[in-house]
Formats: C-alpha cells, structure tokens, sequence
C-alpha cells in the first residue's frame, strides 16, 4: 500500500510527464485517446464479451513466451458481460459497485459522469505500476494519477496526461456533486458518484472501485477540486 501511495508524486513528472504545455488543447501525438463512453453502460443480459477476470482476481502483466498478449483496458463488451452477471441494478443518483469490483453508473448521472465510470470500469483490474498510464493512455497498468488520468481523458475531462502533484490545481476548489478529486505531491484518488476510485483499492480488493471512506490520517494534506458544473 505503501509504494501505492508514494508513486504518483512529482517524481513521476519528471520520470514518466511526457505531455503538453498547460496551453496545448490537444494530446500528444505519441498518446491514443481512449474512446469516450458516451451511453452509461448497464446491465444487457447475453451480452457478447470476452472473459474477464472473475471476482476479486487482479490482472497481471504477463511475463510468458513472446507474443503472449499483455494486459489492457478492458473493452465495453467484456464490461457489459460482467455487469449483467452481477445482477446489479443502476440507483438514481448513487453508483452501485458490483461484488466484482465494477461500478454501475447512476441514471440520473450527467454523460461526463457515465463516461468517467465506464472508463474507470475498463481500467479497475489492471496492475499497478509506477508511471503507467503516462507515457500512453492505453496501457498495460497505471499509477495513481495514470489512473485518473486515463479515466478524465476518455470523458474529455483532461487533455494530457498528468501527475498527482498537478491536480492539486486541476478544476475548481472543493467537493463536487458527482466527481471530487484528492491530490497531493505523492498521491491522488477521487469519488465518483459516491465510489472511491483508488490504486490503494486496487491494492486491498483488487478493484480501482471501493466503497471506502476518505479516512487518511493525512488528508489535510490533500487539496479538493472538482469539475466545473460535476
């Protein structure tokens, strides 16, 4: 928990911050944007997807004979077939998580919300690795702020990859209805809809998601921003 915690700080911009200038409006060209989720993804029964790794299981980077396919995001088929699988329901205006660690976007959620959590989604069982998610947005695993980064990028949230030292400026001061970012110089996490969506998660439960509360000893440390108008 410890290296999860330490890994997104302002050494990782000089590692792994390959990205644009505050002033560029545009990813660099070395970086594929993920597609954006513009339609909450619910629960299809018979859903056609490729298997996903069941419940609580964390997804590795493969280490076999060459050619073997490493991990990536996962696709919105492979969420969907999960989520139908769950059996759960989406609430109006609180995510519901999964017991597979995946969230269930709210109905009454605004597009950029749904976008966040179907992002989050395709990304919430991958590894951890410090600097991942910066150098590409489609990755093998991700860091703290690769997480975020990752996730904003698919909602048009962000436009480059960035630390977690960064958003302690990124959007507006405070709590958010529907998005609150925590960041600091060493690590960041934030709440979707009500879910924590957290490498340190990832690290206990094998899931991004979590249901947790904000109870760092250190959280005055942390600056709080939201989206304008989430």
């Amino acid at each position: 928990m410890c290296l999860s915690v330490a890994a997104c700080g302002q050494a990782a911009a000089r590692e792994s911050d390959p990205t644009p200038g505050p002033n560029s409006s545009s990813p660099s060209a070395a970086q594929s944007v993920p597609q954006a989720h513009p339609q909450a993804i619910e629960p299809v029964a018979g859903a056609a997807a490729a298997a996903m790794p069941p419940p609580g299981a964390q997804a590795g980077v493969s280490v076999g004979p060459p050619g073997r396919s490493l991990p990536q995001p996962y696709s919105d088929a492979a969420v969907r077939q999960q989520l139908a699988q769950s059996g759960m329901s989406a609430s109006t205006n609180q995510a519901t998580l999964t017991p597979g660690g995946l969230a269930v976007a709210p109905i009454d959620a605004p597009a950029a919300v749904q976008e966040v959590i179907a992002a989050g989604n395709a990304i919430a069982r991958l590894p951890y690795r410090y600097g991942g998610g910066h150098m590409t947005y489609e990755d093998t695993a991700y860091d703290c702020s690769g997480s975020i980064s990752y996730v904003f990028a698919a909602a048009h949230l962000l436009d480059r990859t960035v630390v977690s030292g960064q958003l302690e400026n990124w959007g507006k001061p405070g709590p958010g209805k529907w998005i609150t970012v925590f960041a600091n110089a060493g690590h960041t996490f934030m709440y979707v809809a009500g879910l924590r969506f957290d490498t340190v998660a990832l690290a206990e439960t094998g899931s991004r998601w979590s249901d947790r509360s904000a109870d760092e000893p250190d959280l005055k440390t942390f600056s709080v921003r939201h989206s304008p108008g989430l």
